[in-house]
């Protein structure tokens, strides 16, 4: 079982960097359950980026779908570093992705009184 804080090295142009600013981040983890490398680039030759590795346990840690307006999947647990005043910078950008993808407001919509 992987728990506590393992180092993830994020890829350059991925979602995940710029949701983080940085190109390494330590994330927590609480599970039995990894990629299968064995899979990897059958999954990545059909649209998967691998966006995210553990680089001393070659372990893949995020994966993102680049033209997908917002898919990203990680192996770690996000809700373990966020708080109501200070939301981990993932769930951020999930929302900031959310409201640029909503739609334009209606403004001829008759509003009920």
């Amino acid at each position: 079982m992987r728990l506590g804080s393992y180092r993830c090295q994020l890829a350059p142009g991925s979602r995940a960097r710029a949701a983080y600013g940085a190109d390494v981040v330590h994330e927590r983890h609480r599970h039995r359950y990894e990629f299968n490398n064995k899979l990897g680039q059958q999954l990545v030759s059909r649209g998967l980026a691998i966006t995210g590795r553990c680089p001393n346990r070659d372990l893949v840690e995020i994966v993102e779908v680049p033209d997908h307006p917002w898919f990203v999947g990680v192996q770690f647990h996000p809700e373990l570093k966020s708080r109501p005043a200070d939301p981990h910078p993932l769930f951020v950008a999930f929302v900031a992705a959310a409201l640029a993808h909503q739609p334009a407001a209606q403004t001829d919509v008759p509003v009920r009184g």
